[in-house]
């Protein structure tokens, strides 16, 4: 294709951005839009797995922002897109230790084990994120986790404590994981503090366990707004419904 709109499918494409309308001409206005804000938008690490392609951005639209984009594509053309954005934090650019939003390992390694961290990963969110269970934990988290939440240090226990004491944060679905060899993202649904919220969380293996995480929040827009409806009243938003 000769530019992004000639990769969008003209007639089955569909938008999950709660800033956008679900169809290509939404898309062209939010390019419109964003144009007008000299826009700096960096890749810091793209998989694939199967039929989609998903993206860990860094992103200066007049404000800096992170984010995860994923698209489904059917032959050469994208056909549907989703998206969890959040203000780059903290201003100091580092979280407790030391590190930033997006910083760390980047390459994909142990294509040959894909499978075997989509399980992990799977059973990490369910039984830990949200069932918990602090024994498995310790089983599928390196004590020396390298932590990328802006608020968070490293460690184990620390993730832990955020899972299990912050009584704001609250994991109540997985919806897909998403995998190339040693890197998952993990797209749940829960609340954060009253509000419905999308969870991103990007994680990466080492033998067997989770050695460094991301991850991004994005409110999840009510019924009846922008952000919601689509067919069968699917909720179209931020990675709640998948194809």
């Amino acid at each position: 294709p000769d530019s992004i709109e000639d990769a969008i499918h003209p007639d089955r494409y569909i938008q999950h951005n709660p800033q956008t309308n679900t169809d290509k001409q939404g898309l062209k206005d939010l390019f419109a839009r964003i144009s007008k804000t000299n826009p700096h938008v960096n890749f810091v690490r793209s998989f694939f797995d199967g039929d989609y392609v998903f993206l860990h951005t860094e992103y200066d639209f007049a404000t800096r922002r992170i984010g995860f984009e994923v698209f489904r594509f059917e032959e050469l053309f994208t056909v549907e897109h989703w998206d969890n954005i959040m203000p780059r934090q903290p201003e100091t650019d580092k979280n407790p230790s030391g590190r930033s939003m997006v910083d760390g390992a980047t390459q994909v390694k142990d294509l040959d084990k894909t499978e075997i961290h989509r399980e992990l990963a799977k059973t990490f969110f369910t039984t830990v994120a949200i069932g918990n269970d602090r024994e498995k934990l310790a089983k599928l988290c390196s004590e020396n986790l390298m932590q990328h939440n802006p608020h968070l240090a490293d460690g184990r226990n620390i993730w832990l404590d955020y899972f299990l004491l912050n009584g704001n944060t609250k994991y109540k679905t997985l919806h897909r994981v998403l995998t190339q060899g040693n890197f998952c993202l993990c797209v749940s649904e829960g609340q954060l503090g009253d509000d419905h919220t999308a969870f991103y969380d990007l994680v990466r293996f080492e033998e067997g366990k989770i050695v460094e995480h991301w991850d991004t929040v994005e409110h999840v827009a009510p019924r009846g707004t922008l952000g919601y409806g689509g067919a069968c009243g699917a909720k179209r938003n931020i990675g709640i419904r998948w194809s």
